[in-house]
C-alpha cells in the first residue's frame, strides 16, 4: 500500500491527484516547486516501475512541467529525481528564473526556506491545478 514519505508529508501539501502519481506543492515560497509521487509501496528508482508506470510517469512530469511554463512562463524548468534524503521516489519540478536568488546554482542549501502567505500559497496550487484538471488530473 502507498504511503507518503514522513518527511515528503511535512515538507509538502497534497495538489492533487494523476493517474500514477500525487502531485504535492513544496512549502517553501522561494520558487514555484511541485513533485510527483508515484503511487507505488516501496519503490526507490524509476526502474523499479513498471514499463507502464515509467511511460505514464514521464506522461505526467511533461504535463506537469507545461503546466509550469503556462503559468510561471519560468526561464527554466529544473526536474530531478534525488532522493538522497528521501528515498521514496519522487520527482521535484521547479520552475526558475534567472532572478531567482540560487540562479544558477541548483535550489538546495542555497536560500533558506521561506513560508508561504497563505493566499500566494492558494493562488499558486489553484493556477496550476486549473491548467492540470481534466481526465488524468483531479484536485484533492
Amino acid at each position: 500500500m502507498f504511503e507518503l514519505h514522513s518527511k515528503l508529508a511535512e515538507d509538502t501539501l497534497v495538489v492533487g491527484e494523476f493517474k500514477l502519481c500525487q502531485l504535492l506543492i513544496h512549502r517553501d515560497a522561494n520558487y514555484p516547486w511541485f513533485i510527483l509521487v508515484p503511487k507505488r509501496p516501496k519503490v526507490t528508482e524509476i526502474y523499479h516501475l513498471s514499463e507502464q508506470d515509467r511511460m505514464q510517469l514521464m506522461q505526467e512530469s511533461c504535463m506537469l512541467a507545461e503546466a509550469l511554463v503556462d503559468v510561471f512562463a519560468p526561464d527554466k524548468i529544473n526536474i530531478a529525481t534525488l532522493g538522497n534524503m528521501v528515498p521514496q521516489l519522487h520527482m521535484h519540478h521547479v520552475a526558475r528564473y534567472i532572478t531567482d536568488g540560487a540562479w544558477p546554482n541548483p535550489i538546495w542549501g542555497v536560500l533558506s526556506a521561506v513560508g508561504y502567505q497563505q493566499e500566494v500559497l492558494e493562488h499558486r496550487i489553484e493556477s496550476v491545478a486549473n491548467v492540470l484538471v481534466g481526465d488524468d488530473f483531479s484536485r484533492s
